[in-house]
């Protein structure tokens, strides 16, 4: 169900219901691209059922999914083809086309060539926890997290959104772990990670299907290394990766997450497998930033900014008291 999630918090005063998110969503309901069209983007059924709803509601759980379609037009093959315009063009006045020229070229080798290119169909999932006030994007990268960030804000009313941060850094919470061996209670450290160097070399490490708990590993981390992604396991019940950036990747669900399950009719297939995913993940997630030291507090910490003197301030005070010289 979801394989990488990077975690949003919701504002505390936005109040929108299933009904509304999917008159919102209609708005921009995919379409495919169209001829000389080189990506589309919009919102699809989760369950992959034309016609069905946008959102999905099951457990309390809001999902959702993003439909993105590219055309996969090389560079070379517009190369070629621009090579062949400039030449004709040569040919026909004598010279070579200039840069604004060879950019209309482009352009139009572009245009020509999109309609003959292939097409390459993606998905986003979006998972909207409202009892948590969470919002998850089960996005590979930051980027595409964002995009996808700014176009929930622009079409849901009142929609706020910030990048979930913890009090404690991930990455000095995972060398920690590393070093001492104990990690948060519930959580277990696997076999996996990448430690990465803060100075100009940039110098990296990497284990892979290794044991963490050895001395290099400290020396390592002794030395200036910190852990940019570390392989943990959750109750024996969720494995994943944390990222430096507080991504949790690869997650996969084991099977003591499975027991007691019974194994579901295929209509039935998208309903128990969202409910395993958000039952599950819906706990690990408030208990690793638990871990992590809490979530970080953006108005405790506004207030306590706003708290402290003006710097100089105390130091114009006297000045203004005393009377001045030609008095």
């Amino acid at each position: 169900m979801f394989k990488n999630l990077m975690v949003y918090r919701i504002g505390p005063n936005w109040q929108a219901t299933v009904p509304q998110i999917e008159e919102a969503l209609e708005k921009t309901v995919f379409v495919e691209c169209g001829a000389t069209q080189a990506q589309s983007m919009g919102w699809a059924p989760p369950r992959d059922i034309p016609h069905a709803p946008l959102v999905e509601d099951i457990g309390g759980h809001w999902l959702m999914k993003l439909k993105l379609e590219q055309r996969v037009l090389p560079g070379s093959v517009v190369k070629r083809r621009v090579d062949e315009m400039a030449a004709r063009v040569e040919l026909e006045t004598g010279r070579k086309p200039g840069k604004k020229q060879s950019k209309e070229l482009k352009e139009q080798a572009t245009l020509e060539l999109l309609p003959m290119a292939f097409t390459k169909q993606s998905s986003i999932k979006v998972w909207i926890a409202p009892a948590l006030q969470l919002l998850m994007i089960d996005a590979s990268s930051a980027s595409r997290a964002e995009e996808v960030v700014t176009l929930l804000i622009k079409e849901l009313p009142g929609l706020n959104l910030h990048l979930l941060q913890t009090a404690e850094s991930p990455a000095v919470c995972m060398t920690a772990w590393l070093m001492d061996g104990v990690p948060p209670a519930g959580f277990s450290i696997d076999r996996e990670c990448e430690l990465k160097s803060g100075d100009e070399m940039k110098s990296v490490v990497r284990y892979a299907r290794h044991a963490l708990d050895i001395e290099e590993v400290r020396q390592h981390l002794a030395g200036g290394k910190a852990p940019t992604r570390l392989a943990m396991s959750w109750k024996d019940r969720v494995s994943f990766m944390l990222t430096d950036t507080l991504q949790i990747k690869k997650i996969a669900f084991l099977d003591l997450a499975f027991e007691g399950r019974d194994s579901p009719e295929k209509d039935e297939a998208f309903d128990a497998d969202a409910a395993l995913a958000t039952g599950e993940l819906s706990k690990l997630i408030p208990e690793l930033l638990e871990g992590l030291g809490g979530e970080h507090d953006f108005l405790a910490a506004g207030a306590a900014l706003a708290a402290l003197p003006v710097p100089g301030a105390a130091a114009l005070e006297p000045v203004a008291a005393e009377a001045a010289p030609w008095d």
